[in-house]
């Protein structure tokens, strides 16, 4: 088995077997990352992987829009007012490489990140 089936089937193994909450970490982690790398991207001239880094970036975006319930709680709406924010933005900065709409993302996505893992451990270490 080579080294990246290994990897595939281990990321794999790890979501599968995570809870929601640690999915929803994974999946802003990732978000994130994405953002980095795409900014870095941009920086260097390296336009195709920015732009998959941001296309990436959007699916994860896609992806918990489409899994938000927005009447289980009465910030729901507000947060899929964020999330199609966040995908014209990510679009754009593809679009026209703005370093800047990059920056504009992270600034959302990172706080959102840190308090969706704070919850889950939280929630972690509740009694069941």
């Amino acid at each position: 088995m080579s080294a990246a089936s290994l990897r595939a089937r281990y990321l794999g193994d790890a979501v599968a077997t995570s809870s929601p909450q640690q999915v929803l970490v994974m999946l802003y982690d990732r978000l994130a990352l994405d953002l980095e790398r795409a900014q870095t991207a941009v920086r260097g001239g390296e336009r195709a992987e920015a732009s998959e880094q941001l296309q990436h970036a959007q699916a994860i975006v896609l992806e918990l829009l489409a899994s938000l319930d927005v009447d289980a709680w009465e910030g729901g709406p507000r947060l899929a007012a964020l999330y199609n924010w966040l995908i014209g933005e990510l679009v754009q900065a593809n679009v026209k490489l703005d370093p800047n709409r990059i920056s504009a993302c992270r600034q959302v996505v990172e706080p959102l990140r840190d308090a969706w893992r704070q919850a889950a451990a939280s929630l972690a270490g509740s009694p069941s």
